[in-house]
């Protein structure tokens, strides 16, 4: 029997073929930590008794959480990366001013490739999927133990095949095709496995791939990854900052589940609170009134996000009881709106444009909930509390539906505000 994607990746590693399952021990490409997570992983690779990083080019610390710093806490969270980074002569830290959302900014510096291995301390460290690596989350404490050996550990994953058919309609992305996978399998419904998205894959760019890839976690699994083709090759070429191989899925791969997924049935998708897995066709949601518009985040934080608010926002306002909120994931991509306007028509439209942070996907700073109020966000969760008060609301959407519904006050589809 032939290898999954995830499996052939993982073998190649390992030396031999692994079976789904078995308890492998895998030198890894990139360990990855953020604001919240490194200086965990720090202390506990302090208590390790070793002076230096298995590889100070393989380790990316990225505080991105709680910046620029909300608070004493945060700012000496950073501290500790920071002391960390001078300390070991970590490559690849980043700051304010040159840091953005780690998942987006990663694959933007080319330290993330086809083939690679790559561990995060963060659940959403499996976008980068979208570029056919093996990326996943662990612990802190795992993290340590990779920075200080380059190993990590894993349980072979069995895998379930998607296969993709037809073309995105009109204002449908990544995010709804996601949204509607989720919603067809449950939060669970890929527990401890791969995601492994094959067929016409051209129907999706690299962003719709790295928004697919990012919420794989949301249904539970272990990774996703995307077959590597000439679009992923553009993308990757002339970023990439090492030498990277190509792995191709066997065709007598054993998957323990196959869908196919007709895109072109696939309308604007809204999660509704409490889990992303209670989705809703746009036109089935109804006048949801909502207080605050979030756009940004690793999920959907990239420059086709912002182009597509840009084209729903240039020329409308946003509605006088929405507060909405942008976050463009990177400094790169912050500029790129800059330089193609899309700046100044969020400001006139009544939009608060902020530098890069999670701070508003995980309730954590810059756009907190009140009791009682209702958030429209292109994050990635709408768990109880997610966003601030245990009794505030999210939903999820794209940024197409996001942006319609600053406008309208209520959640509505881009064709009622074209």
């Amino acid at each position: 029997m032939g290898l999954t994607l995830t499996q052939k990746i993982l073998s190649a590693k390992v030396g031999r073929e692994v079976k789904p399952g078995e308890l492998i021990e895998v030198d890894v490409d990139v360990v990855l930590g953020n604001d919240v997570t490194a200086p965990v992983a720090i202390k506990e690779f302090e208590k390790i008794g070793i002076d230096r990083v298995f590889d100070n080019t393989k380790i990316a610390l990225v505080p991105d959480h709680f910046v620029p710093n909300k608070d004493i806490k945060s700012a000496e969270q950073v501290n500790i990366m920071r002391k960390f980074a001078k300390k070991h002569g970590i490559v690849n830290f980043f700051e304010v001013g040159q840091m953005g959302i780690e998942h987006a900014l990663l694959p933007e510096k080319g330290l993330v490739l086809p083939g690679d291995v790559v561990i995060g301390a963060d659940s959403h460290t499996c976008t980068y999927g979208a570029l056919t690596c093996f990326s996943t989350g662990v612990g802190s404490t795992d993290m340590a133990a990779a920075m200080a050996t380059g190993k990590a550990w894993f349980k072979v994953p069995e895998a379930i095949k998607f296969v993709l058919k037809g073309n995105l309609q009109k204002w449908v992305s990544g995010k709804d095709v996601i949204l509607y996978i989720i919603g067809k399998i449950g939060v669970d419904g890929a527990l401890y496995k791969s995601m492994e998205f094959t067929g016409n894959i051209k129907a999706l760019s690299i962003d719709d791939r790295f928004t697919i890839a990012n919420m794989a976690i949301e249904a539970g699994a272990k990774n996703g990854i995307f077959d590597f083709d000439e679009i992923t090759d553009a993308y990757v070429k002339g970023r990439a900052k090492r030498e990277y191989k190509v792995f191709e899925r066997d065709e007598d791969a054993e998957y323990s589940e196959v869908y196919e997924i007709n895109l072109d049935e696939i309308r604007p998708q809204v999660a509704f609170p409490h889990l992303p897995e209670n989705t809703r066709n746009i036109d089935e949601v109804g006048k949801v009134k909502i207080d605050q518009v979030v756009i940004g985040s690793c999920t959907n934080g990239r420059i086709s996000d912002m182009e597509i608010a840009y084209r729903i926002l240039k020329g409308k306002k946003v509605h006088p009881d929405v507060r909405l909120l942008i976050f463009p994931a990177t400094q790169e991509i912050y500029l790129e709106c800059v330089k193609r306007g899309y700046i100044e028509e969020f400001i006139k439209a009544g939009a608060a444009v902020s530098t890069p942070t999670c701070g508003p996907c995980l309730g954590g700073h810059m756009g907190i909930l009140a009791k009682g109020e209702r958030a429209l966000a292109t994050t990635n969760r709408n768990f109880v509390g997610r966003m601030g008060h245990p009794e505030s609301e999210v939903y999820l959407s794209s940024p197409a539906v996001a942006a319609a519904s600053a406008i309208a006050g209520y959640i509505v589809s881009p064709e009622e505000v074209e």
